[in-house]
């Protein structure tokens, strides 16, 4: 591992960058995005993740100076086309215009289509928080996970996303299957197995073996048949608002991730909950969870999303951690 400090790796996403094309500005706001995701410890959607990215870039299949246009605008929703722009730029932009729809009317939905990977959700569902609104949001995906019954990928992991704003936020980030093919590579990489199973191996035997479940392709849904019945609806719902594309469609017709479709959901608690009697009782919630008993190794209950900040602050004090490997691939690009 080496430890990189933050402002050196954003400056380094962003000359990367400013070498594709990609205007100034732009180039500043997603190598922000791309760090402060590796600086809050999720380095499979950080810096893991940008090599990919570039190599996206590289093949065209990221615009970098394409941004969405509006296409249909119905009240309170309305849809986009995210025209192939970079996924965390185009999707900071959806969660905005929901969380402004959501200030006008309670509630805010936008549906974006042709959009890119939005690198990790949970940054659009603090996007929200921060704003003061419960936010929402999920995006379909490359076919990468089987559906329950068969071997293989007709179901995307489709990440999901749901945000309460607070003191921290609370913030839930899934993937349907139990584990990201990016967490498969960070658990490889450091040379451990999973803490649970993960997937099958080529035999159809339940591992815990990254690189057995990397090799077959079989990653479990969470909830082994629900995972599965959640991400077949998820696809549904974004490819029906979106009026974009379905994992069946990403996987058929193109020969890598892209042109996926997104929905983004805020609701504005300064509308909904002028009386501010809402803050008690998602601190209540949050009392009666932390004051449960630990379990027998003695661990402590925790709200999603709670290390978050303390991950947060031990990076910007010691640098962040980053695999030799991966650091060597950022830099040669």
């Amino acid at each position: 591992m080496v430890q990189i400090r933050y402002d050196e790796l954003r400056s380094t996403f962003e000359r990367i960058l400013a070498t594709r094309g990609m205007a100034a500005g732009r180039a500043h706001a997603c190598a922000t995005l791309f760090a402060d995701t590796t600086r809050d410890g999720v380095v499979t959607h950080g810096v893991n993740r940008f090599p990919v990215f570039v190599s996206q870039i590289d093949l065209g299949d990221v615009l970098v100076d394409a941004t969405p246009v509006l296409v249909n605008a119905m009240g309170a929703f309305e849809q986009w086309d995210g025209r192939f722009g970079p996924g965390n730029l185009n999707a900071v932009q959806a969660m905005d215009r929901a969380i402004e729809l959501a200030r006008r009317n309670g509630i805010g939905c936008v549906a974006l289509k042709e959009t890119n990977h939005w690198m990790r959700g949970g940054t659009y569902g603090l996007q929200a928080a921060a704003a003061n609104c419960i936010g929402i949001c999920w995006t379909n995906a490359l076919g990468a996970m089987p559906a329950w019954g068969g071997r293989d990928g007709r179901l995307g992991t489709n990440p999901f996303v749901m945000a309460m704003p607070g003191e921290p936020p609370v913030l839930v980030d899934m993937s349907m299957s139990q584990f990201s093919y990016g967490k498969l590579e960070a658990y490889r990489l450091k040379g451990e197995p999973l803490p649970v199973p993960g997937g099958y191996d080529r035999e159809g035997r339940l591992t815990d073996v990254p690189a057995e479940i990397e090799a077959s392709r079989r990653v479990l849904p969470i909830g082994f048949w629900k995972g599965a019945a959640l991400s077949t609806v998820l696809d549904m719902i974004a490819a029906v608002l979106s009026g974009g594309n379905s994992v069946a469609d990403i996987t058929t017709r193109f020969p890598r991730e892209t042109a996926v479709s997104q929905v983004f959901i805020a609701f504005s608690m300064d509308r909904i909950g002028q009386d501010g009697t809402w803050a008690d009782t998602v601190e209540r919630i949050k009392d009666f969870i932390r004051h449960s008993e630990p379990d027998e190794a003695g661990h402590q209950a925790r709200l999603p999303g709670e290390n978050s900040a303390a991950v947060r602050a031990t990076n910007d004090r010691d640098g962040i951690a980053i695999d030799d490997g991966i650091w060597a691939r950022v830099m040669s690009l």
